[in-house]
């Protein structure tokens, strides 16, 4: 089969989307012929605790480790939980992967340029969706608040930060858009809005004294996970998991390595003039998606599913045709992050990549090189990937 052939079938949509949704129902399968997912478990019990007023934050003999979310995702995952198991996980991976294709093909970027995201980011779904994880629901609340704020739909773009952030605190993140909103004090007001609404909303299957309880609760949890993450196999893969398990130096602060990162993130805003260039958007998108994965001790392996959809945005904005180095990255990526927890890599080769979180080191390459490219970005060029996508929501 011809170059050509091959590249003409990869970029039909029948095939990327069969593709994504095959793999994100094979991960289901995979997670369920070996019992139900305690991540599920765990999921579908926020649920069931919030109704009978039991404590969310501590573990249980029904299932293994503890909740890290807020009270807000009972009534997420509460259409799930009432399910048999195995319909319910199932459904819940598919709709996983709903949310970020959607989020994905809403981006105002042409077909060719969103299959490529879907393609780059499909074998990470498979891992996060094995582990029936919400990180592609993450990754789509935090596009579809830049999406929103491109097309001044603030409403949606308020509700799509407070949802993430009253799930899993990361939707905050959504507010490095917040300079490319028209209407900032709208966004601000709508935002204020709906964190009253879902602060309060948990309450109507609960009571008000329990859900105030379980902030509070809710708080301590994510303290003493932060403190434990250092020490923790499958968690900190990070830079700062790097930079620890290389030196040997347990002790490292986050906000030793945070600190120079969130200088670096601050300053590609300092190009007011840019905020207009839908490129220079993107970059912003993709350098966030990144960000957020490279920079939390929380992060483990199916969390990349957030990084490499940015893996994925910051790959099709580069200026064609792309060169060799870019290329080379984007390889990079593909083999140790996204391929390295899979059996394509010898055992002996994962172990040794899991012991010093090297699954995050090419997507740093690529955040670094991507900073460079903001720094040095002057203006789309003259045949931009971008299209008209009006009434995007």
């Amino acid at each position: 089969m011809k170059c050509k052939d091959i590249k003409t079938i990869i970029y039909k949509k029948k095939f990327v989307v069969a593709l994504w949704f095959i793999v994100a129902f094979a991960a289901t399968l995979k997670q369920f012929s070996s019992g139900v997912s305690n991540n599920y478990l765990i999921f579908k019990h926020v649920f069931f605790n919030t109704l009978d007023q039991t404590n969310l934050y501590i573990e249980s003999t029904l299932y293994h480790d503890t909740n890290h979310y807020g009270p807000i995702f009972s009534l997420i995952i509460a259409p799930f939980a009432i399910l048999p198991d195995a319909l319910g996980s199932t459904l819940w991976g598919l709709c996983m992967a709903l949310s970020l294709y959607i989020a994905i093909i809403k981006l105002p970027v042409d077909w060719k340029s969103q299959a490529l995201i879907l393609l780059i980011a499909t074998n990470e779904l498979f891992t996060s969706t094995t582990s029936l994880q919400t990180n592609p629901l993450v990754a789509a609340l935090l596009i579809g608040s830049f999406i929103a704020i491109d097309k001044k739909k603030d409403f949606w773009a308020a509700l799509f930060i407070a949802l993430g952030l009253f799930i899993k605190l990361y939707g905050i993140v959504g507010f490095c858009f917040f300079f490319f909103s028209k209407q900032k004090a709208r966004l601000l007001a709508y935002f204020v809005l709906w964190s009253i609404v879902l602060f309060i909303l948990p309450m109507s299957i609960s009571s008000p004294e329990f859900i105030l309880q379980s902030y509070q609760d809710w708080y301590h949890s994510i303290v003493d996970k932060n403190m434990e993450n250092a020490n923790s196999l499958m968690q900190d893969v990070s830079v700062m998991g790097i930079i620890r398990r290389v030196s040997g130096n347990r002790e490292i602060s986050n906000m030793a390595v945070m600190l120079p990162a969130l200088i670096l993130f601050a300053l590609q805003y300092i190009k007011t003039e840019l905020y207009k260039d839908l490129n220079y958007r993107l970059a912003i998108l993709a350098s966030t998606l990144l960000f957020i994965v490279l920079f939390s001790s929380s992060s483990e392996s199916p969390t990349y599913i957030i990084a490499m959809t940015g893996v994925g945005i910051w790959f099709v904005i580069q200026k064609k045709p792309v060169n060799k180095y870019i290329i080379s990255l984007l390889i990079f990526a593909l083999v140790l992050t996204s391929l390295s927890p899979t059996d394509i890599v010898p055992k002996a080769a994962r172990i040794f990549i899991r012991a010093y979180s090297l699954k995050a080191l090419p997507c740093l390459l690529i955040w670094l090189v991507l900073i460079w490219q903001i720094f040095t970005y002057k203006m789309a060029a003259k045949e931009p990937i971008m299209k008209d996508t009006k009434n995007i929501l």
